[in-house]
């Protein structure tokens, strides 16, 4: 058995935004934490940068979520394709389309440069979208 038979059966998510430091990797934590294991989840960006943003960071610990060993990651065409549903975040064209994948476009502010206190609203507006998407896969 493979590793894609093994995951097979479940359906799969990607987050994508520019940087993949703050709203893709909250949104991805919280479908692991929610989704109990039912669904694979990845997430990537057009621009990684160095590090997940720290406000972003303390902001999903205050929810009992550690994304301290978070890593960004470079969004590649094999990750869309091995993806049910392709949510972005702001990262305009940079995603690549696929017949037979859904998409979904979350307009969220963007937390970089933010401080803790604003990162909140964005993480549970997150929250509220992703608790909204499991209910649907």
């Amino acid at each position: 058995m493979t590793a894609q038979d093994a995951t097979a059966d479940r359906p799969s998510v990607l987050f994508v935004c520019v940087h993949n430091a703050g709203r893709s990797q909250m949104a991805a934590a919280y479908v692991e934490a929610l989704g109990e294991g039912r669904i694979e989840v990845r997430s990537a960006g057009s621009a990684p940068a160095d590090q997940v943003n720290p406000a972003a960071v303390e902001a999903m610990a205050e929810e009992g979520i550690d994304l301290t060993a978070a890593t960004p990651k470079v969004l590649t065409t094999e990750a869309v394709q091995a993806s049910d549903v392709v949510i972005t975040m702001g990262c305009g064209d940079a995603c690549p389309i696929f017949p037979g994948k859904r998409y979904e476009d979350w307009v969220l502010e963007d937390p970089a440069g933010k401080g803790v206190e604003s990162v909140r609203p964005i993480r549970d507006e997150i929250r509220r979208r992703v608790e909204e998407l499991l209910t649907t896969l």
